[in-house]
């Protein structure tokens, strides 16, 4: 065995940390009522917007100003025939004309090619059901709008608008490093994960107040029953026939926001979010040094 020089320096002990370990951790992130609301909300914006298509197909196609006629839509969905009767689908956008055979303007109904704006697929309660379409729309839009009072009295009440959903300082701080990491799909994790990112705050305060409140505005300006409250809304935006356009734009505004929640709520893990908006219970996983590994 070789001896140790009587001069030699001792080597200093290096300090091994203790490994990193993940914390499964469940936070109570949604109350009942707000669960609840959220549900009648989704239940309500779907026959609203199937419904409202169907009644577009009535006449489809949208113009600005006070008076609609088919010579100057700025959107319209229409058809042609060849000389053989072969029907094509044709989406006019300003000057623009698209091909859209099977999706807007010709779409299969029972089998069979039909002259119709939007697929019998998307529109409810049937493909030529226009009065009952108009029933549902209305009865559907009113508890729309109480349900959104309901919420909106009980954000104030609970300060969940002021401390969940109304972007703080420091939010706004973060706001291009949050839009790179939803760019990039990077996610927050841990207790970043518990509590709503600036994109999103941004999002649903556009949702429930623009789309939201302009949606049922512009609904009620298109009624000519309501000149003598809200005719003065008429002539701000320019014409019943402009209401209508903004109506409809704030419902596609609707369906982009669906299906961007439901791919976040994919990407971020089904089966909690679903568990979060249906019990209220989330889990956040946090990575802590574990004292008690020797």
């Amino acid at each position: 065995m070789a001896s140790i020089p009587e001069d030699a320096v001792p080597t200093p002990s290096i300090p091994v940390e203790p490994p990193i370990r993940t914390v499964r951790r469940v936070i109570y992130r949604h109350t009942l009522p707000l669960r609840i609301m959220h549900w009648i909300n989704a239940i309500c914006l779907l026959i609203l917007l199937g419904s409202g298509l169907q009644i577009f197909n009535a006449h489809p196609a949208l113009y600005w100003g006070q008076r609609s006629s088919f010579e100057h839509p700025w959107l319209s969905l229409g058809a042609t025939q060849s000389s053989s009767g072969t029907l094509r689908g044709v989406t006019t956008l300003g000057s623009h004309r698209f091909d859209t055979t099977g999706w807007f303007g010709v779409s299969k109904v029972d089998g069979q090619s039909t002259v119709r704006g939007f697929p019998a697929w998307a529109t409810i309660p049937g493909p030529q059901w226009l009065a009952m379409g108009r029933a549902w729309h209305f009865f559907f839009a009113w508890i729309f709008v109480i349900n959104g009072a309901c919420f909106f009295l009980y954000a104030l009440w609970t300060r969940h608008l002021t401390r969940d959903l109304i972007p703080a300082r420091r939010d706004w701080r973060g706001i291009g490093r949050s839009i790179l990491d939803h760019a990039l799909l990077r996610h927050p994790h841990g207790e970043a994960a518990a509590r709503y990112n600036v994109l999103q705050r941004i999002a649903y305060l556009v949702v429930i107040f623009v789309f939201g409140g302009g949606v049922v505005l512009m609904g009620l300006a298109m009624s000519p029953r309501m000149d003598s409250v809200l005719g003065w809304l008429v002539d701000l935006v320019g014409g019943r026939q402009s209401a209508r356009s903004i109506h409809f734009l704030f419902a596609m505004g609707f369906i982009a926001f669906f299906l961007i929640h439901i791919f976040e709520v994919i990407v971020t893990g089904v089966g909690n979010n679903l568990r979060s908006i249906i019990t209220g219970r989330y889990a956040i996983e946090t990575e802590t040094r574990d004292e008690t590994h020797q």
